[in-house]
């Protein structure tokens, strides 16, 4: 499939754009997630670091395009866009991604790599498991009550938004997606990145552990820093100003 603009625009949103700015950070969105969750992060970083959110297809504007089922298939075409975007053609660029998004970042990273094209500086990788690290977890088989249940496991989610009817008839599908291609996600035997992983996690996180997080150093060649922080899943709502200096610091040497 040939990228356009008008493609880049679908899936690539920039808030606060920053076109002088010494480093761009790429952000992926976790399972059931849209570009618009990192717009608080584009507003504090900017205009020192220009973010661009990935909009998957699916959800908020683009909810009448069928959801990408598959981490590799979604991560084939985000690196698509991003290239025709000209990504790592000018200001070096950093990832950041949340559970589902920490997959797709090291995935495209990974692709990105293989190619030999310039890769992220680093890849910021929050509540999520290593790749390597399996559970076998099958939330997407079930009836929408067993969905649900994981979305009030977990957190993030305002139960007054379970509640309502009309508003999940239009979420589940999506989060339903979503999971599926996490859930069937395998990473390639060896998998392993040059840039340096940043790990991001809530020390009572219901399902990353934290040796579980600690074994993304055996997917990069570029060492490891760990952040744990309180809380569970969805931490980082928590801890925005905390997280947002575990940021600043893994890009304050970029130039």
């Amino acid at each position: 499939m040939t990228t356009t603009t008008a493609n880049q625009r679908e899936w690539l949103r920039s808030f606060h754009p920053a076109p002088g700015a010494r480093v761009r950070l790429v952000c992926f969105p976790h399972a059931g997630g849209s570009a618009s969750y990192y717009f608080p992060m584009s507003a504090s970083l900017a205009p020192d670091v220009d973010v661009v959110a990935v909009q998957y297809p699916g959800r908020q504007d683009r909810r009448n395009e069928p959801c990408i089922d598959d981490i590799g298939q979604l991560a084939d075409r985000i690196d698509e866009v991003l290239t025709a975007d000209g990504l790592g053609s000018g200001a070096p660029y950093a990832f950041f991604g949340h559970s589902m998004g920490a997959v797709l970042a090291f995935e495209v990273a990974l692709r990105r790599e293989r190619r030999g094209e310039p890769g992220p500086v680093r890849l910021f990788a929050s509540g999520r498991r290593a790749p390597g690290r399996f559970r076998d977890e099958r939330v997407h088989q079930g009836d929408d009550a067993a969905v649900i249940a994981e979305m009030r496991l977990l957190g993030g989610t305002d139960s007054r938004w379970l509640q309502d009817r009309e508003l999940m008839a239009m979420v589940l599908p999506v989060l339903r997606a979503d999971y599926r291609a996490v859930e069937r996600y395998r990473a390639g035997a060896g998998a392993r990145i040059a840039a340096p992983v940043t790990i991001l996690t809530g020390d009572t996180d219901p399902r990353t552990s934290a040796e579980e997080a600690d074994a993304w150093r055996e997917h990069t060649s570029g060492g490891c820093a760990v952040s744990t922080f309180s809380g569970g899943h969805f931490f980082l709502e928590q801890h925005q100003s905390a997280v947002l200096d575990t940021v600043r610091r893994g890009l304050a040497g970029v130039r």
